[in-house]
């Protein structure tokens, strides 16, 4: 049975469509619908249980045997400045599910985040040099990465694979309930869709991200699993990026021409990002490409045409 928190989120549950594709079902799903607009992501999805996060804290104890922990599950709010709570959700509750994997003894595969390259400055590999968090949310991925990392060198995981995934910037299905913090796509798909052109902040074609299909996110979870099932342990920390940044400018023309809506505007850059928005991303692939992972990722043509596409493809409606 695989745990997989965060089930109805828009990772999480593009992972649970992933694990149905192979024909999977023993997956207990683990959220907090207080925002009832994630339940459309589980709409056609099968899984064996669901259980709130506050179920799943109380009755820990009470699961069957889990041979997987998909920990997707988070404050994804990168604007967040109540520190405290964004600790709590992503820092300690993430120390509990690696408690509740080593109890299984089976692997944990878990959600980090590129944003704990700060300005990326000093590069996006995979090593504390390069590490420079700038905002709470950031620093609470960065400060479980350093949690695994300290657990690994003492080797107190033993045999259980522990492997933390730092996802660039992931578009595709199942975002449309983040709101502002849905993918640049999705904004520009509803703008096109209201026959207005997309907004993008004043210098977006000097703005370039390592922009990632949420499907080539969901493989490379499973491919962890795969490879620990096999056992073939990858413990460690690995950018989820393509290795390939284009920027905002590129992206919104190419949705114009996916969707034949108006070409995009630019809108003032807001203040409240201002000294905390990473201008380029660009993961270094070098560690995931030795672990194993030689499937070519999806073109941003690619992954914003299926995007649209899945969205319904039409210009009007919802």
């Amino acid at each position: 049975m695989i745990l997989l928190t965060g089930g109805a989120g828009f990772i999480g549950s593009n992972i649970l469509a992933a694990c149905n594709a192979r024909g999977r079902d023993d997956v207990i799903v683990v959220d907090d619908l207080r925002d009832g607009a994630k339940c459309a992501n589980l709409a056609g999805r099968v899984f064996a249980d669901y259980l709130d996060v506050d179920e799943l804290l109380d009755g820990l104890d009470g699961l069957p045997r889990l041979t997987a922990v998909i920990h997707q599950g988070a404050c994804v709010d990168t604007t967040a400045r109540d520190g405290r709570a964004v600790m709590q959700a992503n820092y300690t509750f993430s120390k509990r599910m690696l408690a509740l994997a080593r109890r299984h003894g089976c692997p944990l595969v878990y959600a980090s985040s590129a944003a704990v390259y700060g300005d990326g400055g000093a590069g996006f590999r995979e090593e504390q040099a390069c590490e420079r968090a700038l905002t709470p949310y950031a620093f609470s991925k960065w400060a479980f990465d350093q949690f695994i990392r300290r657990e690994l060198v003492a080797g107190r995981a033993g045999d259980v694979a522990i492997v933390g995934l730092r996802y660039f910037n992931v578009y595709g299905p199942g975002e449309a309930h983040k709101g502002r913090m849905a993918s640049v796509a999705w904004h520009a798909f509803q703008a096109a869709r209201r026959g207005e052109p997309p907004q993008l902040f004043a210098g977006s074609d000097g703005f370039v991200r390592d922009f990632i299909a949420v499907a080539d996110v969901a493989a490379v979870n499973l491919f962890f699993l795969d490879e620990a099932a096999a056992g073939r342990n990858h413990s460690g920390i690995y950018n989820v990026g393509t290795g390939a940044p284009r920027s905002f400018g590129d992206l919104g023309r190419i949705v114009a021409a996916v969707t034949g809506g108006p070409a995009p505007v630019t809108i003032p850059f807001p203040d409240d990002l201002r000294g905390q928005y990473q201008a380029y991303t660009c993961a270094d692939v070098s560690r995931l490409r030795a672990a194993g992972w030689t499937r070519p990722f999806t073109s941003l043509e690619d992954g914003i045409a299926a995007y649209w596409k899945a969205l319904g493809g039409r210009m009007t409606g919802g």
